[in-house]
């Protein structure tokens, strides 16, 4: 579970940095609407990403526990 911890973690960072960077503050007519649609899609793909190893996890001990 930490790995799962740690990869959304680490997604989360870069995500922060990315939107740093990417700020649209310095253009001449800046769009603020695909800014944050991007950053809530992304987002939305993380935590999705992060249900998915959950589950993944679970099953795979799930299986662990039945072969033992």
């Amino acid at each position: 579970m930490k790995k799962i911890n740690f990869t959304t973690a680490v997604l989360v960072v870069y995500l922060i940095v990315m939107s740093v960077i990417g700020w649209p503050g310095k253009q001449a007519e800046p769009d603020y609407v695909q800014y944050f649609s991007i950053i809530i899609v992304t987002c939305v793909v993380i935590g999705i990403l992060r249900f998915v190893q959950i589950k993944r996890y679970k099953l795979r001990e799930k299986r662990r526990k039945e072969n033992q």
